[in-house]
C-alpha cells in the first residue's frame, strides 16, 4: 500500500510538478486547488498533508490549524510551503510539522516528506 499525500496548492504549474515528482517517487496523491474538500471532509484521509500557505480562497495556516484540531487528522503530519519570507515560524505555530520554502529543490521536499513519514510511523504503509 503506497503512502498517500494530500496536496493543497492553487498554482497549477506547481501542482503539475508535484504530481510528476511525487508519483515517480511512489506516492499516491490527492490534489486539490483549494481547501474546500478538506473543510468539508470530502476526501480520503492521507498519510501526510502538503499545503501551500497562500491559497486563493483560504490561508494554508488556517487550514493547518483546522487539521491539527480535528481528531481525525491531528496526528497526520503537515508540511507547509510558502515563498513568503518569515513564514516558517508562523507555520510551526499553526501546528505544521515542517516547512519548505519556495522555490524548493525537489530533493529538499522529498527529504522533508521522508523525515515526516519516518517520524510518524502511523503514516507508514502496512506491510
Amino acid at each position: 500500500m503506497a503512502i498517500r499525500i494530500c496536496i493543497v496548492e492553487d498554482d497549477e504549474g506547481i501542482r503539475d510538478v508535484l504530481k510528476i515528482v511525487l508519483e515517480k517517487a511512489g506516492y499516491e496523491l490527492n490534489i486539490f486547488s483549494d481547501g474546500e474538500p478538506i473543510l468539508a471532509k470530502n476526501y480520503v484521509l492521507p498519510d501526510l498533508y502538503l499545503l501551500d500557505k497562500q491559497l486563493k480562497t483560504f490561508d494554508g495556516l488556517n487550514l493547518c490549524e483546522f487539521l491539527k484540531v480535528d481528531p481525525q487528522s491531528r496526528n497526520i503530519p503537515v508540511i507547509l510551503m510558502s515563498a513568503y519570507p518569515g513564514v516558517r515560524e508562523l507555520a510551526l505555530s499553526a501546528g505544521a510539522d515542517d516547512f519548505v520554502e519556495k522555490p524548493f529543490r525537489i530533493q529538499t521536499l522529498l527529504k522533508a516528506i521522508r523525515a515526516q513519514i519516518h517520524e510518524h510511523p502511523a503514516a507508514q504503509p502496512i506491510k
